[in-house]
């Protein structure tokens, strides 16, 4: 090691050796201080959530057919969801709001009832094609699943409720994160026996909104069974975190 080095450890030792000990604690709302020489720099964040109504929704819809050949099971599952997606138009969904989330065909085999050394019996290929389609008609949101269901859907999820602009619901959200902070800024000061605290810097590290429900319905639905399905939005929430340094001043 060289001297240079042992010179700036020692120096380091020193002021750490000169800040009182605030407190450290682990992750999210972290509390954790830095001694410097004009002062220990205290770090923390602070989470605020805001929850309102929705003002948008978000729903899967999909057709799954299956046909002997790979080119069959194709051009009778794009028929099909010609009309679903006719139909997602026809209740009020914008084409900008329609886009298609997944495309797959695969082979399908039968192994049940196989004696030994007997290989699987082929059955055909299938194709599943799924849309997803974004609506404000909240309100109207049980009446376009049972639409895409009688109009042939097979596999619907959702719904997704989210908010237009998530940031905007945010703003009173800062201010009370920066109430918060400024408060515990002063507590950790009149703890540790100093006049106050200085704001050094803030960090907005983002926000994070509702996470998707369970499925609606999965699989073939009797189309004749099919009642206006009930949905209620309720509440979504968004978690606003903002990390604050505060240097504490004698």
């Amino acid at each position: 090691m060289t001297k240079q080095m042992l010179t700036a450890m020692a120096a380091g030792w020193m002021l750490a050796a000169a800040a009182p000990a605030i407190a450290q604690q682990g992750a999210g709302g972290s509390t954790v201080t830095t001694a410097t020489a004009q002062g220990p720099i205290l770090s923390f964040s602070v989470n605020e959530e805001v929850r309102a109504r929705p003002d948008q929704a978000t729903i899967g819809a999909g057709v799954q057919t299956t046909a002997p050949t790979a080119v069959e099971a194709m051009r009778t599952n794009a028929a099909a969801m010609d009309k679903l997606i006719a139909a997602a138009k026809k209740a009020g969904i914008k084409a900008e709001d329609i886009q298609t989330s997944g495309i797959n065909l695969s082979p399908q085999y039968d192994y049940s009832n196989r004696t030994d050394g007997q290989p699987p019996r082929f059955l055909g290929y299938q194709v599943t094609n799924s849309v997803r389609a974004t609506t404000a008609r909240i309100d109207r949101i049980g009446e376009l699943l049972d639409t895409l269901v009688a109009a042939g859907g097979t596999n619907i999820d959702g719904p997704w409720f989210a908010m237009k602009d998530p940031d905007a619901m945010l703003v009173g959200a800062r201010g009370a994160a920066i109430k918060a902070a400024e408060a515990k800024a002063a507590d950790y000061a009149r703890l540790a026996g100093y006049r106050g605290a200085e704001l050094v810097s803030i960090g907005e590290g983002g926000f994070s909104g509702p996470q998707p429900p369970m499925p609606y319905a999965r699989g073939m639905v009797a189309q004749a069974e099919m009642a206006k399905a009930p949905v209620e939005p309720g509440q979504v929430g968004n978690t606003l975190t903002l990390s604050f340094q505060y240097r504490l001043v004698r």
